[in-house]
């Protein structure tokens, strides 16, 4: 028998109003691997992390992680799995009234798992220290607000924060965007860093080939929130599917185009 993805969906709907967001998604994220999911702006990337995560409730499906069902397990079991999961959103979403090593000890305490949640205050910063290293940045760093960094320190930081709890989930959305490519590019090589050495399961969406090829060992494209194509990320830019082929080398013409112009 082969063994049990670590994330597993089947049937999955969400709607807005009379808008379809996500229309039957079927996907399994095998653990260990790294997963990059392509599309539009509004193809629903979005959605189904946040369903995912438990931030929106879906209309109907399954989602089972290492399998067990999150939508139907109790309160309590919910959040021992969604716990699993460490979160670097697009622009980092730190916390502007905390400083650089409180927002990584947040990450620490939020879990709540193992001795995370019993640390004091100094193991917790001297910790908080050792996970920016763990990013490339100086334990110095952490006595900074969120405003004094650049963007790149900043993604930096939210990476920082999404592992602080060692988890063996992490999500990453948009990692690369407002980063030049020489920065998106470094940030790109953190995550596949911090994947590998956690062992973590690891889904991305994102708009940025290069980065979706960096980072992914697995990919697919939602459109009309229906997946359109999975199949390898070193395949991306040669996938014999119109439309992923279209997306991805960026052309005007083709069946996505042809229906924007309707």
């Amino acid at each position: 028998m082969s063994a049990l993805p670590k994330i597993r969906i089947r049937g999955l709907t969400k709607s807005f109003g009379s808008k379809t967001v996500l229309d039957g998604i079927d996907l399994d994220v095998e653990a260990g691997t790294s997963f990059v999911v392509i599309g539009g702006s509004g193809s629903g990337k979005s959605v189904l992390l946040r369903c995912i995560l438990g931030l929106i409730t879906p209309d109907s499906g399954t989602i089972e992680i290492d399998g067990e069902n999150v939508l139907t397990a109790t309160p309590a079991r919910r959040i021992a799995l969604i716990e699993q999961i460490g979160m670097l959103f697009q622009n980092a979403a730190l916390f502007d009234s905390m400083s650089v090593a409180d927002n990584i000890m947040f990450g620490l305490r939020a879990k709540g798992r193992g001795k995370a949640h019993r640390l004091t205050k100094a193991q917790a910063r001297e910790q908080a220290g050792d996970i920016l290293k763990q990013v490339g940045l100086d334990p110095t760093v952490g006595a900074l607000a969120p405003s004094e960094l650049s963007g790149g320190m900043q993604k930096r930081v939210g990476l920082a924060r999404a592992i602080a709890g060692t988890p063996n989930i992490l999500f990453f959305d948009e990692p690369t965007t407002g980063l030049d490519p020489i920065m998106g590019a470094v940030i790109d090589g953190l995550i596949v860093d911090c994947v590998k050495r956690l062992g973590s399961t690891a889904i991305a969406i994102t708009h940025d080939m290069a980065s979706a090829q960096r980072i992914g060992d697995q990919a697919a494209m939602l459109y009309h929130g229906k997946l359109v194509w999975k199949g390898l990320a070193s395949e991306l830019m040669n996938s014999g599917n119109a439309m992923v082929d279209q997306f991805t080398h960026g052309r005007k013409d083709g069946p996505i185009g042809m229906e924007l112009r309707k």
